[in-house]
């Protein structure tokens, strides 16, 4: 947790950009720890709270955008080449698109709440080929209630603490 508070201090809202963006990727950063920190600089005024919320929502928005297109690129080729190696055999794959045409836009909004979810399910909306407007209205809506509600907590708690 240090180290995020350092990169936030020396680097402000373009550290937590791009700690967003590395997160959702799929570099592990603590994303949920992170937005709970910045919820507590702002309630300590070390950051603007519409800010840090805006800022956090076009982090996590470019990231799953990246995993999107990186699923709808090269995801099915890879799974093809290597799935055998990691369980992912042909009948999976199908299972899994059949899932993502039947709940995929729903699972994009409440995966962002479940760490390790959110990392992956972009990434098979992408190989699901589901419709890039689609994909964008139900991203914009799970990643903005999940940067609101974790930096919402964070602040709560720097208010307690007060």
């Amino acid at each position: 947790m240090e180290i995020i508070q350092e990169l936030i201090a020396s680097y402000g809202y373009l550290a937590i950009f791009i700690m967003l963006v590395l997160g959702i990727v799929g570099i592990p950063i603590p994303d949920e720890v992170l937005l709970v920190i910045v919820g507590y600089l702002t309630s300590i005024h070390a950051l603007d709270y519409k800010l840090a919320i805006f800022i956090s929502f076009a982090g996590a928005l470019i990231g799953v955008m990246i995993s999107y297109l990186i699923g709808r690129k090269a995801g099915r080729p890879l799974i093809v080449k290597y799935g055998k190696w990691i369980g992912l055999k042909e009948k999976r794959i199908m299972k899994v698109e059949r899932w993502m045409k039947k709940y995929g836009e729903y699972s994009i909004v409440f995966g962002y709440f479940i760490p390790g979810f959110r990392q992956i399910i972009c990434c098979f909306a992408g190989i699901g080929k589901m419709e890039l407007k689609t994909f964008i209205t139900f991203t914009a809506i799970g990643s903005f209630l999940w940067c609101f509600t974790f930096i919402t907590i964070g602040k709560v708690i720097g208010i307690i603490n007060d």
